[in-house]
């Protein structure tokens, strides 16, 4: 059973939409003011939060910038619910980071879908890491077997960084004199296109390697890295890494095995966004949707077009082409927000 907390100052209002959610089979705690909500958050993590925007003692906004800053609850889905109309109000809580925004007076069937869709997207996201893990952790079999791990090798001969979210570890064009190993954490490198859009080449996580330029030459790094969470390097000079391999030939042969699995990798990570289908995509997410959604193929799917498009890893404008043609077709209809598959087996045959 899926917890929400529900944040509503008016005691009517709160008491009504908890019978609703607990109707449709919801776990509901529910907080009367912002700080109430935010301590409530913090001690029984739930599923989903559902909160009003004015409030006393904390407003909504104050509310999802709190729990943002905090590690247990930054990726706790959010839904703004609010008497709040204007569309800069909207558009204020989106940028924040809230999920959604329903307004007051809402319809039940709004609230409910948008819930469920929200934990269909958590649910969706859960498995991609789950099963990229899974494959990591098959992977880390292959890495280097010595008397002294990779790990122990750079710590014993390097020095520990640590950096906070968002830190600049190095930019493009910086001198190329350090190799880092990840302790704990995870690490973007990334580049811009002629354009000023970020490109992201790799994600690099913990015990794995990044800022290998060249292990011999002083060139440039290609690309910049940033960590995306708080994160501990240990590091070692191109130099110090080079004696090393001189005089172990065995760690060599390791090193260069795991270089050619991490670049393989990535090959198979460029290929796929080069070459991916995106219709194959696309059916893949309105079909995982539907999945988690539990929904029978005659019922619609209701869920925004910038969520399915986030799962399916392609921009929303390309999704929405793709979805045109599905419905041209004859595989979906479309009506608002509502997508309802028509032909769930020939959707399952562009996958």
């Amino acid at each position: 059973m899926k917890t929400v907390l529900l944040i509503e100052d008016d005691a009517v209002l709160r008491e009504n939409t908890a019978e609703i959610l607990e109707l449709y089979s919801y776990n509901v705690i529910t907080a009367s003011n912002g700080k109430s909500g935010v301590l409530t958050a913090k001690k029984y993590l739930p599923d989903i939060i559902v909160c009003d925007i004015m409030m006393p003692e904390l407003d909504g906004y104050s509310v999802l910038g709190d729990l943002a800053k905090n590690v247990n609850t930054k990726y706790i889905p959010f839904i703004f619910l609010s008497a709040k109309t204007e569309h800069k109000d909207v558009r204020k809580g989106m940028d924040l980071g809230a999920d959604d925004y329903i307004t007051k007076p809402f319809n039940e069937e709004d609230l409910i879908n948008a819930i469920e869709s929200r934990l269909a997207k958590v649910s969706i996201l859960k498995d991609i890491r789950n099963k990229y893990q899974e494959k990591s952790n098959k992977s880390t079999k292959l890495k280097i077997k010595t008397p002294k791990d990779l790990k122990t090798l750079f710590k014993d001969n390097g020095q520990t960084f640590h950096y906070s979210n968002g830190d600049v570890i190095y930019k493009e064009g910086n001198n190329s004199n350090r190799i880092y190993l990840i302790q704990k954490g995870v690490v973007k490198c990334h580049k811009l296109d002629e354009l000023g859009k970020e490109l992201i080449t790799t994600l690099a996580k913990e015990n794995e390697l990044f800022g290998y330029t060249s292990f011999t030459q002083n060139i440039p790094y290609q690309e910049s890295a940033t960590a995306i969470k708080d994160t501990e390097l240990v590091s070692v000079s191109k130099q110090v890494l080079y004696s090393i391999l001189e005089n172990n030939h065995k760690i060599t042969l390791e090193l260069i095995e795991l270089l050619n699995t991490n670049l393989s990798d990535i090959k198979e990570q460029l290929l796929q966004m080069a070459y991916g289908s995106v219709t194959r995509k696309t059916a893949a997410t309105i079909l995982k949707f539907a999945e988690k959604l539990n929904k029978s193929p005659e019922e619609p799917i209701k869920i925004s077009r910038s969520d399915l498009a986030s799962v399916a890893g392609i921009a929303a404008e390309t999704f929405i082409r793709t979805m045109t043609t599905f419905k041209k077709d004859g595989f979906i209809e479309i009506e608002g927000r509502n997508i309802k598959i028509l032909d769930i087996n020939k959707l399952k045959h562009l996958i």
